[in-house]
């Protein structure tokens, strides 16, 4: 931790190496946010300077030439009464504003601007010990499994994993399984020739071979039929693919991340997931805790949000000590992705000021037609549910889309129970598949229409 403490002071000299009162007069934000910044993903890529006074450690071409990712920082700090603000000059170029009423805001916007880019916004222990594991982890060539409520951040961790591997200047591949058809599956992962089935018109390589040399994301892997299931561990196993249509397998070098918001120890009890797989996946599972057990990043995320969607000189740019403690006294059931549509709503909200003030914050509602949750069951055991005389009618809907959803919710509901909570029957009354049934519910489930947690 000390040596990079030093490095990053260091970035305060001069031209001629002495070093400029900007060192000390950052002090107070920079010293204990550096033990934070003293991660291997971070160094080599952060600068900071001084009023626009970046010294020796200006970023030439050459040096963002070999590191695009690089980003350089100019703290400005401010008289007392002077508005802060987290201003992104361009890509690289991230200007911070602050006050020492300002400072605690401050620190979690160093953190988001060091991290700007698409790398992990992380202050809390439980965060930067997940990351500390998964660059281990990346180093190695087994797959990783990640496990963690929906809106956590899996996919961040994925492409985390991937930067920090030998695979980094090999292709990212990321696939929702639940969002697929079925029937287009297994030609969208493993190829098909042309010909092999009716309305392939023409060859396709598939997201193993396109993902050749690099990491595939297989998203939400818990909704992956059983019979691909089969498939994928053959892959795993021997290392290639059997597009459809073909008779020769093709060698592929494709390391598997797969993230799931389901329990995959529980699905393999329960007949959903298979064993094999389960324990060819699970060497070193990452089990992300949900958002509301990392208060401490909340407020860095916040301002990595701002960053993203606001941050300019036409948009709110900082985020009060006001608005962090509401924030951080939400129980977020959406997570991450929650957190992300509060803050872009703000950004709304304030208008022309420059401040994410506490009464902008305006957090998710609970559709209210169907508030009443499922009761929660036990793993591999059927849902409970609430009886669909208890529901009320929607009284009215934003759009045409919401009253679908709203009217399909209704339906699901009344059918789970008229059949006692079994999913089989329920799919199969709704002419559906019984993996489709559990996509609707996830769905419903993280737009709130079911009790967060709930397996139906």
């Amino acid at each position: 931790m000390q040596a990079h403490k030093s490095s990053l002071s260091s970035k305060h000299e001069g031209e001629r190496g002495q070093p400029q009162s900007g060192g000390a007069k950052h002090a107070s934000l920079i010293d204990p946010t550096v033990p934070l910044l003293a991660q291997n993903w971070l160094q080599d890529r952060l600068v900071l300077g001084n009023n626009g006074q970046f010294g020796r450690s200006t970023p030439s071409q050459a040096a963002l030439r070999t590191r695009s990712d690089r980003v350089a920082v100019d703290l400005c700090k401010l008289p007392d009464g002077g508005v802060p603000a987290l201003t992104r000059i361009s890509d690289g170029k991230i200007n911070l504003r602050y006050n020492d009423a300002s400072l605690d805001e401050a620190r979690a916007a160093l953190i988001a601007s060091a991290s700007h880019g698409g790398w992990p916004i992380a202050r809390d222990t439980q965060s930067l010990a997940l990351l500390t594991l998964s660059e281990r982890i990346a180093a190695s060539e087994i797959p990783v499994l990640l496990e963690g409520p929906t809106g956590t951040g899996k996919e961040v961790f994925a492409r985390f994993v991937h930067k920090m591997s030998k695979r980094s200047s090999g292709p990212f591949v990321a696939v929702n399984c639940a969002a697929m058809p079925e029937a287009m599956l297994e030609g969208l992962l493993f190829g098909h020739r042309k010909g092999a089935f009716t309305g392939a018109g023409e060859a396709r390589e598939g997201l193993f071979r396109a993902a050749d040399g690099g990491t595939l994301l297989l998203d939400e892997l818990g909704e992956l039929p059983i019979a691909l299931q089969a498939k994928l561990l053959r892959t795993l196993q021997e290392g290639e693919v059997l597009p459809l249509g073909a008779t020769k397998p093709v060698k592929v070098d494709v390391r598997i991340v797969a993230a799931t918001n389901r329990t995959l120890s529980q699905e393999v009890t329960a007949g959903r997931f298979r064993e094999d797989l389960y324990y060819r996946l699970n060497v070193f599972p990452l089990i992300l805790p949900p958002l509301c057990e990392r208060v401490d990043d909340i407020a860095p995320l916040a301002f990595g949000m701002v960053l993203r969607h606001g941050a300019s000189r036409a948009l709110p740019s900082w985020v009060s000590s006001g608005a962090i403690a509401r924030l951080e006294e939400h129980g977020w059931p959406g997570n991450v992705r929650e957190l992300e549509n509060v803050i872009r709503r703000a950004i709304l909200l304030a208008g022309d000021g420059a401040v994410i003030e506490t009464e902008h914050v305006v957090f998710d509602q609970v559709p209210s037609p169907l508030a009443r949750p499922l009761l929660a069951s036990a793993p591999g055991e059927e849902a409970t549910v609430v009886r669909s005389s208890a529901l009320t009618t929607p009284t009215s809907a934003s759009s045409l889309s919401d009253v679908a959803f709203q009217s399909e919710a209704q339906a699901i509901l009344r059918a789970l129970d008229d059949h006692g909570g079994h999913r089989a029957r329920t799919a199969a009354s709704l002419g559906i598949s019984e993996r489709t049934l559990r996509y609707r519910l996830a769905s419903m489930r993280e737009n709130g229409l079911l009790k967060t947690g709930a397996e139906a």
